[in-house]
């Protein structure tokens, strides 16, 4: 199997590095925004809101206000020149009913193919310091940050791997910079055929 939306699932990877000399413009931001509003939503409430951010100083406070890696402790996040030019932090309102995680994870997703088909990279984060970006954006009263999205050109090779024989998902970088994303093979994901 290989079609259009194959060959963006494999092409769309949690990103960490990007190219920081090459900037993201507001438009390209809105542009992914409007794509996400069309999903689906549950019992069509449509209850996500965006801030986005492409200026340099604002993604620089954003990005201290993130956990990179959590299975890479040793890394403390993109270096100055490997960082993301522009963020996307996707709100609900509290006790959002129904509960925003399905439209949350149908809008993420679909930022992040949208963003692939044009040759950009993103990570999705929900280890966030939610005070500190309440203190860096304009949260609007009522609402809460759910996730945050990196978005930039990409500046790393990421290679899919076999799970192996002892279930670790962890993923890892290799001396050279390479960054190995173990995945379950289909046979491991399906309980009956």
């Amino acid at each position: 199997m290989d079609n259009c939306i194959h060959t963006l699932i494999r092409k769309s990877r949690s990103t960490r590095r990007f190219q920081e000399d090459r900037p993201l413009q507001e438009s390209q931001i809105i542009d992914l925004i409007d794509i996400a509003r069309l999903c689906p939503s549950a019992r069509n409430r449509q209850p996500l809101k965006y801030i986005i951010s492409v200026d340099p100083e604002e993604t620089h406070e954003i990005r201290s206000a993130l956990l990179w890696a959590l299975d890479l402790p040793d890394w403390d996040g993109p270096s100055v020149g490997e960082r993301p030019t522009a963020y996307i932090t996707i709100m609900a309102p509290r006790n959002c009913s129904p509960d925003p995680a399905i439209d949350l994870g149908i809008a993420a997703q679909t930022i992040l193919l949208a963003a692939a088909e044009q040759g950009i990279a993103g990570c999705m984060f929900g280890s966030i310091k939610r005070e500190e970006m309440k203190r860096i954006l304009p949260v609007p009263k009522g609402y809460e940050i759910l996730l945050v999205i990196a978005l930039g050109y990409p500046a790393e090779e990421i290679r899919l791997e076999p799970l192996g024989e002892d279930g670790d998902t962890r993923y890892w970088r290799t001396p050279d910079g390479v960054h190995h994303v173990p995945k379950r093979s289909l046979e491991d994901c399906l309980v009956r055929r």
